[in-house]
């Protein structure tokens, strides 16, 4: 293992992505993505991820220097174009944008088209609620995981975020995907040689499997049946055809075997609770539930484990296996 500060973390991915051509805006943006995930404990989005991004930008299909643009399409409506780059410079103007007309309107939605997302959604939800905003985000992929009764891939992992602001303490974020495990999670395990739960998905022939590189050349499963996979079709539709973006089966036709990230779109819902009535009293309501919720043996919040790690990984940053340094170190040359 090599220990790194989250700052060597930052300058790690900075200094990469700016040797394979990114501008300073794209590199810190990206970076800052990367660290937070690394800084929460959650691998699979985190320096993991950086040598698939430096792959979508080699092979020409992402531009490293993208300047996204906005416009505003009606009355709480906001369309982020990413014009081809990844997706947290975007994310940065988009959300600032979106938090400007929850408050004028009460509720408002982003629409963020012609990007490469290759991180997690908490970030943006969490910004949101920081502010006091209700937030809602969603995303599809890749083809990974089959309908109900399906073994064959179809929808993406397609994961749904939410975030509630609360008065004092930081606000409730949860980020799941519709499959019953993220396909990071997957990839983490074949690497390291583990095995995965039986309801994780299917062989290649349509069988169930523990072997997660067998998972990976079938079909993931949603979780719970065909109600995850139902919310895997919505996502589906939300961030694909009501934004004019691709489905994941268009994706996956989109990549054409060039390698690297999916380019898509992103759905982001954000409310403001003052607009529904006294805002003070809304969340106070809120952490009744909470309250009830804490108060059973055995429970948590939602997020709860990300903010603790978030605190011991300040202060004493985290462990990377080597061969991951050094194929990340590699990408310089």
């Amino acid at each position: 293992m090599v220990h790194l500060s989250l700052e060597q973390v930052h300058a790690l991915c900075f200094d990469s992505l700016t040797a394979c051509g990114c501008d300073r805006r794209n590199a810190d943006a990206l970076a800052r993505s990367i660290t937070q995930a690394e800084a929460d404990e959650c691998a699979a989005h985190g320096l993991f991820r950086l040598p698939w991004c430096v792959e979508g930008i080699v092979s020409g299909r992402v531009d490293p220097r993208a300047a996204p643009t906005a416009e505003r399409l009606a009355p709480g409506i906001i369309r982020v174009d990413g014009n081809g780059g990844y997706a947290p410079p975007g994310l940065e103007t988009g959300c600032t944008l979106l938090g400007e007309h929850a408050r004028e309107n009460g509720i408002a939605v982003l629409a963020f088209v012609n990007m490469f997302h290759v991180s997690a959604l908490w970030p943006e939800v969490e910004r949101l609620a920081e502010t006091g905003l209700v937030a809602l985000a969603m995303t599809p992929s890749y083809p990974y995981v089959a309908p109900a009764g399906g073994t064959k891939p179809l929808f993406g992992t397609n994961p749904i975020a939410f975030g509630w602001p609360r008065r004092n303490a930081p606000p409730l974020v949860f980020d799941q995907a519709s499959s019953r495990m993220a396909r990071g999670d997957i990839q983490i395990a074949a690497r390291d040689g583990l095995p995965v739960p039986e309801t994780a998905g299917l062989d290649p022939d349509g069988r169930p499997t523990t072997d997660p590189n067998l998972v990976l050349a079938g079909a993931q499963l949603a979780f719970g049946g065909y109600k995850g996979a139902s919310l895997a079709m919505m996502v589906e539709l939300l961030a694909g055809p009501l934004i004019g973006e691709f489905l994941s089966i268009e994706a996956e036709a989109d990549d054409g075997g060039n390698g690297g990230p999916p380019r898509g779109g992103e759905l982001i819902l954000a409310l403001d609770p003052a607009r529904f009535g006294d805002a003070d009293a809304i969340l106070s309501h809120g952490e009744k539930l909470f309250t009830a919720m804490l108060e059973q043996p055995g429970t948590r919040l939602p997020g709860s484990r990300r903010l603790k790690a978030r605190a011991r990984t300040r202060n004493k940053g985290i462990d990377v296996l080597d061969s991951l340094y050094r194929s990340i170190l590699a990408l310089r040359e």
